[in-house]
């Protein structure tokens, strides 16, 4: 019985480990803590992000003064509104990447696109696992998550 215990704990330490390792999808918080707004340069915001099919785009805004428009190429260029390809109104959308490619996305609220650059393209790149996030906290985490799998197999030793 013990036998069986330590089994089933080593076999959770390594899928955990193994699981850890793997990249998932990534939501993207459009204009980070600033949200979908005025006068916030997304370009910039999207210049050193890497999309991928399954990622995540969620727009944050006051659904009184906003919206969110998928357009295409022409509209997004010449902030057309009034042929948007899905129009987006809760306040938090959540929007999935569901193919590979340019997208773009406008307010549809008078002058916010043209006036007040409230515009977003983004280019998405095809399935395929996302490359693992560089940051420290991920390494932090995956750093984490060994000790723990570690110590759980060395606990389970123990009382085997």
């Amino acid at each position: 019985m013990a036998a069986a215990f330590v089994g089933r704990v080593a076999f959770f330490a390594i899928s955990m480990v193994l699981l850890s390792s793997f990249a998932t999808a990534t939501d993207f918080v459009v204009g980070d803590n600033d949200g979908w707004k005025l006068d916030y340069n997304y370009t910039k915001w999207a210049q050193d992000k890497v999309f991928h099919v399954g990622d995540v785009l969620v727009f944050k805004y006051n659904n009184d003064s906003h919206n969110v428009l998928k357009v295409n190429a022409t509209s997004f260029k010449d902030c057309v509104t009034s042929d948007p390809l899905e129009t987006f109104r809760s306040g938090h959308d959540w929007i999935s990447l569901q193919s590979p490619g340019k997208k773009w996305y406008i307010c549809g609220i008078a002058g916010h696109c043209a006036d007040h650059q409230m515009k977003l393209v983004i280019n998405v790149l095809a399935d395929g696992p996302a490359p693992a996030p560089t940051s420290s906290s991920h390494s932090l985490v995956s750093s984490l998550a060994v000790m723990v799998a570690a110590a759980m197999i060395a606990v389970a030793a123990i009382f085997a």
